[in-house]
């Protein structure tokens, strides 16, 4: 009797459980690195987190495009979040003007892979 193999089986996975990111600020835009924990982990970045995904993440809190560069020899992903800090740090009212806390916001994003 052959054994039938799943096809289509996909698992959640918290962008915490397989990267790290820092980001930080220049004028209106914050700039947010997502960086592989392993190299393996760094294809599925490039796959799943896309400028239009990381844009609806974060929905309602930027009001520009966002921008993706791949960085594939550190296994990172670059994005820049355009009109997300309300003008910049010395003007803008918000909490976090510097945009510290888009990289930990990121990395509650839930990608689905398969298995």
């Amino acid at each position: 009797m052959k054994r039938r193999r799943a096809v289509g089986r996909s698992k959640t996975v918290r962008l915490v459980d397989i990267a790290h990111a820092r980001s930080g600020d220049k004028g209106d835009t914050a700039n947010v690195g997502l960086i592989a924990l392993q190299p393996v982990y760094y294809p599925l970045l490039v796959e799943h987190v896309t400028a239009a995904r990381v844009a609806r993440h974060f929905k309602g809190m930027i009001t520009g495009k966002v921008e993706r560069f791949e960085l594939p020899n550190l296994r990172a992903l670059n994005f820049l979040l355009h009109g997300a800090l309300d003008g910049g740090g010395t003007i803008s009212l918000k909490t976090d003007a510097q945009g510290k806390v888009f990289s930990t916001a990121l990395l509650r994003m839930e990608i689905e892979v398969r298995t």
